[in-house]
């Protein structure tokens, strides 16, 4: 399906290094806003330090689950340039969906048992990111029969679909439903909910698709559209979400409103330009030849994109060490400042973390005995 007309196949060792660098921002947030929400004494919860970290930290779920769906839409791209028929690019769709599924169980397994005896038994069913990962790639697999030009526009309408339905789902009456089916789709505080956090898959996957259709030459134009379009859709969605009347009988901004979701994705938009901005600085000022955000300077040194790189590590990780018993001792007893310092070290210790796993062959290589050398074959020892 009009996979011959796209443009030029990059290399499968090539990796849009502005992604990565959005990807870790999404963790640098996530690791201070999980700090300030474990840590802060319950008193200071009401001062500038605690409400700003946790306002900001609410685009990392949804940088996350966006940068989701474009590598998504990236396999199935690639199935679709090799040719692969509908079936098996289905196939493969609902394979990185039973991936993700595989590892919110592991996941899930872990905290409940690194917490037993006093971890409930509830914890084992908490639909958490990873989970609703899982649910939106198996809910959007189907994306695969089509070509990738069809996939921008049919992904795009669907975000939208469902940011419109969540505050429709939001008034489903509760108890009509098996409490596993509200966790895993109706809007909640507690859980990530199919709507409204699947939107952000599937415009992910439009974005992603549009990426792969896109010569190099032409993406540092496609990235001052999508500042202009983010600045546009924060102003547009701030703008109908403080209207005084509303479509729905009932819809709660922070939960469900379509019109965050809209703000959200135009921040996405935004910091994806900024990112692609940041990572081809030196290259854009020198008018070189690559400006299609490649990793061209590999090797210098970046503590987001190293975060970006390692995210599942980074996330497994410092949710054990923020929620789990390791620093127990320390939860809702400290105060702003000790937050700072805290969450400072959790994410140079994260940092390094990301490091040892990108460069774990060089690691080994250090502590592996040297090997005896070889006696010369020509002097018949």
């Amino acid at each position: 399906m009009a996979a011959q007309t796209l443009a030029p196949t990059r290399k499968s060792s090539e990796r849009l290094a502005f992604l990565d660098w959005t990807r870790g921002l999404g963790a640098f947030i996530m690791l201070q806003g999980h700090s300030f929400h474990s840590f802060l004494r319950n008193d200071q919860r009401e001062a500038g330090p605690y409400v700003f970290s946790q306002f900001v930290g609410g685009i990392a779920p949804a940088i996350f689950l966006f940068l989701m769906g474009v590598t998504f839409a990236f396999l199935m791209d690639g199935q679709s340039r090799q040719l692969a028929p509908a079936s098996q690019r289905v196939w493969r769709a609902l394979r990185r969906s039973g991936y993700l599924f595989l590892l919110a169980i592991l996941f899930r397994l872990q905290m409940f048992l690194f917490g037993y005896p006093g971890s409930p038994v509830s914890e084992l069913f908490k639909v958490d990111i990873l989970n609703a990962m899982g649910l939106a790639a198996l809910m959007l697999a189907p994306m695969a029969v089509f070509g990738t030009f069809e996939r921008i526009k049919l992904c795009a309408v669907l975000g939208v679909v469902i940011a419109v339905l969540s505050p429709l789902v939001s008034s489903i009456d509760p108890n009509a439903l098996p409490w596993l089916v509200r966790a895993y789709f109706v809007p909640s505080f507690s859980n990530f909910g199919f709507f409204p956090w699947a939107a952000f898959v599937a415009f992910g996957m439009s974005a992603g698709s549009l990426l792969r259709t896109v010569p190099r030459e032409d993406l540092r134009v496609v990235m001052q559209w999508s500042m202009l379009i983010g600045i546009l859709l924060v102003m547009g969605g701030q703008y109908v979400s403080n209207m005084p009347y509303s479509l729905y009988s009932k819809s709660e901004f922070w939960l469900d409103s379509p019109g965050l979701v809209v703000i959200k994705l135009g921040v996405l938009l935004a910091i994806l330009s900024c990112a692609y901005l940041l990572v081809n600085l030196s290259t854009l000022l020198a008018g070189a030849a690559q400006p299609g955000g490649l990793l061209a300077n590999a090797t210098q040194w970046s503590m987001f994109r190293l975060l970006g790189r390692a995210s599942l590590v980074v996330y497994w990780v410092h949710i054990e060490l923020v929620y789990g018993r390791w620093f127990g001792f320390w939860k809702e007893q400290l105060t702003a400042t000790q937050v700072e310092l805290f969450a400072s070290a959790l994410i140079a210790a994260m940092v390094t973390l990301a490091w040892v796993r990108i460069n774990w062959r060089q690691v080994v290589g250090w502590f592996a005995p040297p090997m005896a050398p070889q006696p010369d074959a020509a002097s018949g020892d």
